[in-house]
């Protein structure tokens, strides 16, 4: 299982914290299209993804145990 972690407001819009989903062997992409789009998260095209702590591009494979964040932009002063 790969647990999905949402940051401030993502955190709102999904309204929950994490998830877990059976995202093995896909990539981020693939995963966000397969779970995420049904959550109707519009800040998600802004928010960086880490993978395990890392900054992560959209094309990295997810293995068992991953834990992917979604952090959105800072803002403020």
């Amino acid at each position: 299982m790969i647990e999905v972690l949402f940051f401030a407001g993502l955190k709102e819009e999904a309204g929950m914290a994490s998830m877990q989903v059976d995202a093995i062997g896909m990539t981020v992409e693939e995963m966000c299209e397969k779970y995420l789009v049904k959550l109707n998260l519009p800040s998600l095209d802004k928010a960086m993804t880490a993978i395990n702590e890392e900054y992560a591009p959209g094309s990295a494979v997810l293995n068992s145990g991953d834990v992917v964040a979604f952090i959105p932009p800072v803002s403020g002063g």
